[in-house]
């Protein structure tokens, strides 16, 4: 049914051990175990978003998952999370298979205690020489982020990183591309160019199982392009990663909290490392006033650019039909 497609994505689907080489990125409160089981039951891969949460609470979702369940999935940890090892602990109790670090450079030993457990490791990379490096030292698949993404953002456009990344590393490496995708036709490009498969995240947030509060899907309803902005960083010593999401109230308190985490810093009160968690905090907490309590003026309503092709609520099943029905079409055209 899908054979062009399918034999595109040969080496994605080996990879992930699934059906379509489709994973949904991992978004903060959306990507809990109900969008997550029902991406994986769908034929792609579900990712849970750990974020800020406890090992405990990590322990409880990739169990609640598990349940609803049996098809593979993979966990993603925030590289700069104070509990990073504890969380890696929990992903090897549970013999997940695979573990996407994001947010930074993993940290020294990371990679190999996934690895150690028989994990596979999927890791973000803003430069070519950066990616090289990462493969060389153990990671063993490439996720590709444009700009267009929501959430934490690199600085340059999906296309460019495409035909940057994928001629020096698709032939021998496992590429997924990232950013913008909302269309099968658009899969199929980046498949055509060398992907082993693709990420979204914004086509799935609102998807019938999504947990996510009617006035927050709502709101990515009557959304265009346009309306998902890059934050602003106001002081160069904070490494703020920009963040893209709808615009309203609360994009401008996150300008507000900058200010007040540079006073801080300022004042002695934090260090680089814990001015930076005072940032990911603000940013989970955003979320959660968003995604769970519905608060569209205050919370954060992280959506990347191709929010304009979300107008409705459907089943997961039903978007991945469309994106692969879609892809087959644009290489059979």
């Amino acid at each position: 049914m899908y054979d062009k497609t399918h034999a595109l994505m040969a080496r994605g689907r080996a990879f992930l051990g699934t059906e379509h080489a489709i994973l949904c990125g991992a978004m903060s409160w959306v990507s809990e175990r109900n969008l997550v089981a029902a991406i994986s039951n769908a034929g792609g891969f579900g990712v849970i978003a750990c974020g800020a949460m406890t090992p405990e609470l990590l322990d409880t979702e990739i169990a609640a998952t598990k349940a609803l369940t049996a098809k593979p999935f993979g966990v993603n940890l925030i590289t700069m999370h104070p509990q990073l090892f504890d969380l890696i602990a929990v992903c090897a109790k549970h013999k997940v298979g695979h573990v996407v670090l994001a947010g930074g450079i993993p940290p020294k030993g990371s990679v190999e205690a996934i690895k150690e457990f028989g994990a596979k490791v999927l890791v973000f990379a803003p430069t070519l020489a950066l990616a090289k490096k990462l493969l060389r030292s153990g990671a063993d698949a490439l996720v590709i982020e444009g700009s267009e993404a929501g959430g934490h953002i690199g600085p340059v456009a999906t296309s460019v990183l495409a035909q940057e990344f994928l001629p020096a590393l698709a032939e021998d490496h496992v590429v997924f591309v990232a950013g913008g995708i909302g269309r099968g036709d658009m899969i199929a490009a980046y498949l055509e160019m060398g992907a082993s498969g693709v990420q979204l995240g914004t086509r799935f947030a609102c998807a019938t199982e999504s947990i996510a509060h009617p006035a927050f899907k709502a709101a990515f309803f009557r959304a265009n392009a346009r309306d998902a902005v890059a934050s602003v960083q106001i002081d160069p010593r904070l490494p703020v990663i920009p963040v893209r999401a709808l615009k309203n109230k609360g994009t401008e308190e996150f300008t507000a909290k900058q200010v007040e985490v540079a006073r801080m810093l300022d004042e002695g009160k934090v260090d680089m490392a814990q001015a930076q968690l005072e940032i990911e905090h603000f940013w989970a907490g955003a979320l959660r006033r968003a995604v769970i309590d519905g608060d569209v003026e205050n919370g954060s309503l992280m959506a990347g650019q191709s929010v304009g092709m979300v107008t409705q609520e459907e089943p997961v099943a039903e978007i991945m039909t469309q994106l692969m029905s879609e892809c087959e079409a644009a290489l059979t055209r």
